[in-house]
């Protein structure tokens, strides 16, 4: 069990980590893009963590919180990927975070109908590009059944729904081992997350591209992606920041932002740090 602090502690680091990371094609401390800045994603993370964390909200009323207090501050979408993420991973530390996986499938399969409806009002409150009508489940209509039917129904193109049903699968068996495998090798400062998020562009087509652009785009920036993860172990730091930069500005240029593998990776960060709260604990 964690504390609120350690909780609210571990999440800006997760999303200040994610934004100090030079991950080609977002946001982040080297360049801006899609009409957003750095100090827009550090903002929603500040106002964000207190509701993330906060331990009285139900997990649905902290995503709604959370959005509406980033629309508030920056008002634009942030990060509603990374709620919709991060959100369940802490109400499943404050319960068993030794088991950070096993509990947060506890809490998957204990959101109810009203968890859902908080939702739905937030997914509204920030319009994402092709998220709105699925069929009989319609974020603009009231919820008939809950959270994880709905996701179920997205999950073969919209990786974050995925996490709901698979139980994070992605995060625990993508994501971390990629993260703690640079740290194991010696990788310091801002490269473990950079090889945590460029093994989720290289394996999986981004969902944020897919939807705005089309699976052959999608295809292609995880086919560039996978040649930039070969290529990075065997060069030196100077060599990786202009083949990582010249990737970033090619993606850009061409409109492309691989938001949702940014949001898994934040995810990633954040449960990495919460077993290692854990961890230090035991």
């Amino acid at each position: 069990m964690l504390s609120r602090r350690q909780i609210e502690e571990a999440y800006r680091s997760a999303c200040e980590a994610e934004i100090d990371a030079l991950k080609p094609g977002n946001v982040h401390r080297f360049a801006d893009g899609h009409r957003m800045t750095i100090h827009d994603f550090l903002e929603s993370a500040r106002v964000t963590a207190p509701i993330v964390a906060d331990p009285i909200q139900s997990p649905g009323e902290r995503i709604l919180q959370a959005v509406a207090a980033t629309r508030e501050t920056v008002r634009t979408n942030t990060n509603l990927g990374i709620l919709l993420l991060c959100v369940p991973l802490a109400s499943a530390a404050e319960g068993n975070a030794a088991n950070l996986r096993g509990s947060v499938g506890k809490i998957l399969t204990s959101l109810d109908l009203e968890d859902t409806r908080a939702i739905y009002q937030a997914i509204r409150l920030t319009s994402p590009g092709g998220l709105g009508s699925a069929g009989e489940h319609d974020v603009r209509e009231e919820p008939k059944t809950g959270i994880l039917e709905a996701m179920a129904l997205a999950a073969d193109r919209d990786l974050i729904a995925r996490q709901y049903t698979n139980g994070y699968a992605d995060i625990f068996e993508t994501g971390v081992p990629a993260l703690e495998a640079a740290v194991h090798a010696g990788e310091t400062g801002m490269w473990p997350t950079i090889f945590a998020y460029l093994a989720f562009l290289s394996l999986f087509e981004d969902s944020h591209i897919l939807r705005k652009h089309g699976q052959p785009a999608a295809a292609e920036v995880r086919r560039e992606a996978a040649a930039i993860l070969r290529d990075l172990s065997s060069e030196d730091p100077e060599a990786r920041m202009e083949k990582l930069l010249a990737f970033d500005q090619s993606l850009k240029a061409r409109g492309l932002n691989p938001g949702t593998s940014a949001d898994l990776t934040v995810a990633t960060c954040f449960a990495s740090e919460l077993r290692k709260m854990s961890r230090a604990a035991s």
